[in-house]
């Protein structure tokens, strides 16, 4: 976690300078009121497209992680870095379930 050029952690929520803008509708958008009207549209509009923290923090989820050029913007509309994946994820599950085994 944050051994790279950036010196960042790709995991939200641990290591050195995390990413606080996962790609993720749920993460985003704020509690609301009880039934208050919430479409999709309206979440792109207002905070999908916000450059600020996500208002929900998705604890432990592996981003994309950089590019082939080590770049990485947290930025949620980049989704290409920023999206928390089952097949980036699963990786990690891999790895530490041998290590518990060990």
């Amino acid at each position: 976690l944050g051994h790279n050029p950036q010196g960042r952690s790709y995991m939200v929520g641990f290591g050195p300078n995390p990413p606080k803008q996962a790609h993720h509708r749920g993460a985003s958008v704020p509690m609301h009121e009880a039934n208050a009207p919430l479409s999709c549209p309206l979440s792109f509009v207002k905070w999908y497209n916000k450059n600020v923290p996500n208002a929900n923090e998705l604890t432990g989820a592996i981003l994309g992680g950089p590019d082939r050029q080590d770049k990485f913007q947290d930025l949620r509309w980049t989704s290409v870095y920023t999206e928390p994946c089952t097949y980036i994820n699963s990786i990690a599950v891999g790895v530490l379930a041998k290590l518990a085994a060990a």
